[in-house]
């Protein structure tokens, strides 16, 4: 696969885990290309829930995703606490925090110099922008 394919692939599947995040009502939802800053994934990303139930709800809606687009799914911890879950999809990693544990861990700013893929724009309608 050439580099303008791959950043192709990169992207629907940053867009495919984005909005599946964003139809359970995630917010503070953005995708990072991490290629080239790591060396365990190329693609984090990172979204909000708004209680432990919505935590879970979202991650749901990510596992299932995975599994119908065919994407790896490896592991996923933190599930039954459901104050932050990780979702291991090999090439993709995808964090759902409660607000608080975001403000913790503060990937966003760990992670700063990576790229944005898709970050929402507009929550309230999913609209996504690079």
């Amino acid at each position: 696969m050439n580099a303008e394919a791959a950043s192709s692939t990169k992207r629907e599947q940053a867009r495919c885990l984005a909005l599946a995040a964003l139809e359970r009502n995630a917010t503070k939802v953005v995708a990072l290309d991490v290629s080239r800053i790591s060396s365990f994934a190329d693609i984090f990303v990172l979204c909000t829930g708004s209680s432990s139930r919505n935590v879970r709800a979202i991650a749901d809606a990510l596992i299932e995703t995975a599994k119908r687009r065919g994407f790896d799914l490896r592991g996923v911890e933190g599930y039954e606490e459901g104050s932050w879950v990780l979702i291991d999809l090999n090439d993709a990693i995808v964090h759902i925090f409660l607000g608080e544990k975001r403000e913790h861990y503060d990937l966003d700013r760990l992670w700063s110099d990576a790229p944005f893929l898709y970050r929402a724009e507009n929550e309230a309608r999913g609209e996504l922008g690079a």
